[in-house]
């Protein structure tokens, strides 16, 4: 019996001891998986990134023209940069617009107008005239026959040289200038003169008859020759273009031919007019050249690398220099991604479809954004960037650099100095035409080329277009949660609807939200952090206390408090559910989330100390009391404006209770209560140093002794 208890006693001990085996290893085990989730969340963000800056590379890369680009630049009467050119294929030199236009206009005044004459027309009207002859004629001291005889004569005459109807196209033709007329499907040449109009026609049947005998009728012959003389001669523009145009097509557009591996230029040389045309060609040939298999990886395997190249670089540059602010937020990232792509993309469409209309491109649209969403840097950065991708499907890289780099300087100032009105936006468009112009008049002259009005209409069009940055923004704030300088300047307007509830509704927590306010920037202003900010969610902090604003100190009259009649708890529960009424208030109204923030922290994880307090002694010593609904939901504040908010919204409360305030107590008061927050640990997730701890008790020290109007006291002398 004994044997069988220590086997089953040795038992249990073997059992004991592989079950705490099995658990040493479950936990090492669930450690292992624990790690490699919290792993896989902080790597989560990063895979996102990356997978968003392939998609960029793809699509860039996907829409990219892949014609072949003349790779040198060039200008007439400069010398040449580079080393000497040979021809890399057989191309013939084309003519210039100039030389082409003359021999068009050459052309255009030898191939003669073509008319159409009409003998249906004259036949009928003779069929008419002679039906009127014999329905007016009367017998009596005229002569029948005769007068008929030279009705017809007059008639066949006039008709059969011709009676040319009007058209706007004859009045600039030369009268003795040859044309062609068809009739009865035959063309001969005559001269435009020698066929009537309808005023030449009536001053020749006039002298006909005045001349005739006065044995025939002359004043019925005026009236039926008048009657029935009718236009039987048109011109026939689509025939006449028809035959411009074969004429035109007739015109070589080339006047020789350069040979494989011929010297075009040497290095050194001046570019003269003839190696400006071939040149020219050259741009031409490589433009509408179908390039080998090869030729076509080749450059596809360029364009590639030049892209992944520039997305690299740009990501390596968010990343160690502004990584804090930009790019550890992946809104931030794909933001700035879509609106490179919103740039680049359709530039590229512009250069497929016609080249020349890429200055229409509102690219300095892209700055605009950056800088109202982003610092200044990071839109000169992301501009330089968004202009190398396009510079690679240009035919002009260099002055298209140069010109958008200088756009770019001008819009980043101009915006940078003041941004608070929407008139800067129309000012910042103007002066981006003005930037246009003279970059554009500057390198006419230095490469001693014609300025094209047109050029600069299209110029003036890109600068129109800046003007649809204001729509993008604020769509760009809707889809990605943004709160832009402009939205912030129009929440901040104490004469908002919901400001203007507040300051009716709660007078006492309005002057409270606009005291806190005023305080918050002043810190913001000192340790740096985004004032406006802070001014516009400390004015929207508190709107919650709206739903019962007479349970709020700085809203009641009279000495009579609400919360005489009610408990502790429930007096806690309504001072705590003025942030969750304040939030659903926000939501209702639509404000933008980085306000809705402040709302939400302002408080943190604190507890409403005073009605707890109250609850212990009513309970009695010894009674425990659960804190929980005496606490705030929170969250805690997570950046340097809504931490400085707490503060804030804390000490300026506090300080009313003050009954003599003075420099010492208010001092005592500002740092007790600072320091309570800090140790509660309702700033371990902000950024604030200590350096900015002390600057900003020395900043609300001072704003609330000029408040309370308290003097400074001097040392003892």
């Amino acid at each position: 019996m004994c044997f069988l208890q220590l086997l089953f006693l040795i038992s249990l001990s073997e059992i004991s001891r592989l079950t705490l085996f099995k658990s040493v290893i479950m936990n090492k085990l669930f450690k292992k998986i624990r790690a490699a989730i919290v792993d896989f969340a902080h790597s989560y963000y990063d895979v996102i990134k990356a997978l968003a800056f392939v998609g960029a590379i793809a699509v860039v890369f996907w829409q990219m023209p892949r014609a072949a680009t003349f790779k040198y630049e060039f200008a007439k009467s400069k010398p040449w940069q580079h080393e000497t050119l040979y021809a890399p294929f057989d191309f013939p030199i084309y003519k210039d617009d100039e030389t082409l236009n003359a021999e068009y206009d050459r052309i255009s005044k030898s191939v003669k107008p073509i008319f159409r004459f009409d003998d249906a027309q004259m036949d009928g009207a003779r069929e008419s005239l002679l039906y009127d002859f014999e329905k007016q004629w009367h017998e009596g001291a005229h002569d029948k026959a005769k007068t008929q005889e030279l009705l017809l004569s007059v008639y066949d005459t006039i008709e059969n040289s011709g009676v040319v109807a009007y058209d706007k196209a004859l009045d600039d033709w030369d009268p003795e200038a040859p044309v062609t007329l068809v009739r009865n499907k035959v063309a001969r040449t005559v001269q435009l003169n020698s066929m009537f109009t309808m005023n030449t026609a009536t001053e020749m049947v006039q002298n006909w008859v005045a001349s005739a005998d006065d044995d025939v009728d002359k004043q019925l012959l005026i009236s039926l020759l008048l009657n029935n003389i009718g236009q039987n001669v048109f011109y026939d523009a689509a025939l006449s273009k028809q035959e411009l145009d074969v004429a035109k097509q007739s015109v070589s557009l080339t006047y020789g031919i350069v040979q494989k591996d011929e010297v075009i230029v040497t290095e050194g040389q001046v570019v003269d007019e003839r190696i400006y045309s071939i040149w020219n060609s050259l741009q031409r040939e490589y433009a509408g050249r179908e390039m080998s298999l090869g030729e076509t990886l080749r450059m596809q395997l360029s364009q590639l690398a030049l892209v992944i190249l520039v997305f690299v670089v740009f990501a390596v540059y968010l990343h160690l220099l502004h990584k804090k602010e930009i790019y550890s937020e992946l809104r931030k990232v794909n933001m700035i991604l879509v609106m490179m792509l919103m740039m680049v993309i359709p530039s590229y469409w512009i250069m497929t479809i016609h080249p020349t209309y890429i200055l229409v491109m509102p690219v300095s649209i892209l700055t605009i954004m950056m800088v109202t969403f982003f610092s200044s840097r990071v839109a000169f950065a992301t501009q330089i960037f968004t202009i190398l991708l396009i510079s690679i499907a240009v035919p002009n890289p260099f002055q298209y650099i140069f010109m958008q780099i200088m756009v770019c300087s001008v819009v980043i100032y101009t915006l940078s100095t003041q941004r608070t009105a929407r008139v800067t936006y129309f000012k910042t468009s103007f002066f981006v035409f003005l930037v246009y112009v003279f970059v554009y008049v500057a390198f006419s002259f230095l490469t001693d080329s014609d300025i094209d009005v047109s050029t600069i209409g299209l110029l003036g069009l890109n600068a129109l277009f800046t003007l649809l940055s204001l729509p993008l923004i604020s769509l760009f704030e809707r889809i990605f949660g943004f709160t832009t300088v402009l939205t912030l300047l129009e929440l901040s307007n104490t004469n908002s609807p919901l400001l203007r509830k507040l300051a009716s509704t709660a007078p006492g927590t309005f002057q409270h939200s606009f005291q806190v306010a005023n305080l918050c920037e002043e810190v913001l202003f000192e340790i740096g952090g985004d004032a406006l900010l802070a001014r516009t969610g400390a004015l929207y902090h508190d709107i919650g206390k709206m739903k019962n604003p007479l349970y709020f100190t700085e809203n009641q009259r009279n000495g009579y408090n609400s919360h005489n009649d009610i408990s502790n708890v429930e007096s806690a529960q309504i001072i705590i559910s003025h942030v969750l009424d304040g939030i659903e208030m926000a939501h209702e109204a639509k404000l933008p989330e980085q306000i809705i923030d402040f709302i939400r922290t302002h408080h943190g994880t604190r507890r409403t100390d005073y009605f707890y307090i109250m609850e212990q002694k009513e309970q009695g010593e010894g009674v425990y009391v659960d804190p929980k609904p005496f606490t705030y939901h929170g969250p805690e504040p997570f950046s340097r404006e809504t931490a400085v908010l707490m503060m804030a919204d804390s000490i300026e409360a506090a300080s009313r209770s003050l009954k003599e305030p003075s420099e010492k107590s208010i001092g005592d008061l500002v740092d007790n209560i600072i320091a309570k927050q800090t140790e509660a640990g309702q700033f371990n997730n902000t950024d604030l140093t200590l350096r900015d701890f002390e600057t900003i008790k020395k900043v609300l020290k001072k704003k609330l002794m000029s408040i309370y109007h308290v003097r400074i006291a001097y040392p003892d002398k």
